[in-house]
């Protein structure tokens, strides 16, 4: 597929990141679905800056057929929501410090409100939605509250891989996570998928059910597993 998954099930993905911030050491962690992938197979730049992640984590039931197609051995989806939320839980445990970065005005704002109530241990360092048009500006928000032990970067792909890559080293953080629209769940502005279709690894279907306007996006799906039959036949 081009991009080098982490075989890890949910709880190792998050002891890896909970030592990484204890460690104190820089990274970012990338949580790509077939789509994200579709996008690396056809952008060499955007491909070396996701295997660039300290973790990059299968987000989408696609990728995981894709691994059985090819031969490539990973031990199941680990969704970013899930990933972050015990993220979370684990920091709350040490009073760690969380900034929220994305989505739409006053959504981080209610995200952090509801993470408070949820998560009593966690400090919410700060929040600043995704509607800024300079990047420095960002960075200099975060690091303006003293920064924190880990920030969710909630920009869309590529924008989210591209900015933790190109601002690790200037923001005060020690591990940034791209999760696409996972503040609007936490908000409560979003209802993620029912857990039978999450089961079925049908939550895609559900998400288009609700939200017409990504059948566009949707439609990479089946590009992307043509690529891989390709692969899987003729290697390339």
């Amino acid at each position: 597929m081009g991009v080098g998954f982490d075989a890890v099930n949910l709880t190792e993905a998050v002891d890896m990141a909970i030592k990484q911030i204890k460690d104190g050491k820089k990274g970012y962690v990338v949580t790509p679905n077939p789509e994200i992938v579709y996008q690396a197979m056809e952008n060499d730049e955007f491909c070396t800056l996701v295997n660039n992640a300290s973790l990059v984590l299968p987000d989408g039931i696609g990728i995981i057929y894709a691994a059985k197609i090819l031969g490539e051995k990973l031990k199941g989806r680990v969704p970013g929501i899930d990933f972050a939320s015990l993220l979370m839980h684990r920091m709350s445990k040490e009073n760690m410090r969380l900034f929220l970065l994305g989505a739409k005005p006053g959504v981080a704002d209610k995200a952090a409100e509801n993470l408070k109530k949820k998560y009593s241990g966690l400090v919410i360092a700060g929040t600043k939605d995704g509607y800024f048009k300079d990047d420095m500006e960002a960075v200099e928000t975060v690091n303006a509250v003293g920064g924190a032990d880990v920030m969710f970067v909630c920009l869309g792909a590529p924008k989210q891989e591209k900015f933790m890559s190109q601002y690790q080293d200037n923001l005060n953080v020690t591990l940034c996570c791209g999760l696409g629209g996972s503040l609007d769940v936490f908000a409560g502005t979003v209802q993620r998928a029912p857990d039978i279709f999450i089961k079925l690894g049908m939550e895609w279907f559900y998400r288009l059910c609700k939200e017409p306007k990504r059948i566009g996006r949707m439609m990479k799906l089946p590009l992307f597993m043509l690529l891989v039959i390709r692969k899987k036949l003729f290697g390339r």
